[in-house]
């Protein structure tokens, strides 16, 4: 995943007819996109220029940003997309926050039904099936994957072939 950024218009040039902003990394501190802006601000075409919109962003895996969304906001958004890229912005279109995402993802897998069957093998259950005698294929994974995908987990389909998934506890 590319780098969050925003495009930060003067509002002074543009209320004028020009064209005045700036891209600017979303992935720093809000101190640092602040001096980004009051920087923009004070190359403006137009004197005394004070006042910016948000008017582009990129980068945001879908999440959208409004025209004068919180700079700290922003800030936090743009390092967690930076740092854990597509999963964050499925988690943050979910659950509208970016707390917890770490307790919650559980990993990418092709299905519902893959992250099931991967469960099952991780925990050991399909090796005491067999040591059971009896053979995994009589497990119904898919309708497992429905029932567990109700209450306990989420999944967000991102691709074919490709699902982010959380716990909802």
């Amino acid at each position: 995943m590319l780098s969050p950024e925003i495009y930060v218009a003067c509002l002074a040039s543009y209320n004028n007819g020009l064209l005045h902003g700036e891209w600017i990394s979303a992935n720093q501190d809000e101190d640092e996109i602040m001096a980004e802006i009051e920087a923009m601000l004070k190359a403006s075409p137009m004197r005394d220029a004070e006042e910016w919109a948000i008017h582009d962003y990129q980068n945001f895996g879908g999440i959208e940003l409004k025209e004068y969304e919180d700079i700290e906001t922003i800030a936090k958004l743009g390092q967690a997309l930076a740092e854990h890229g597509e999963a964050m912005a499925a988690y943050y279109k979910c659950y509208d926050n970016l707390e917890n995402f770490e307790d919650y993802y559980l990993g990418e897998y092709e299905s519902e039904q893959d992250f099931v069957y991967d469960y099952f093998e991780q925990t050991g259950q399909l090796e005491a099936i067999e040591k059971a005698g009896l053979d995994s294929f009589y497990i119904d994974f898919e309708k497992l994957a429905h029932d567990w995908f109700i209450n306990d987990f989420y999944s967000a389909e991102i691709s074919y072939n490709k699902v982010y998934v959380f716990s909802r506890h």
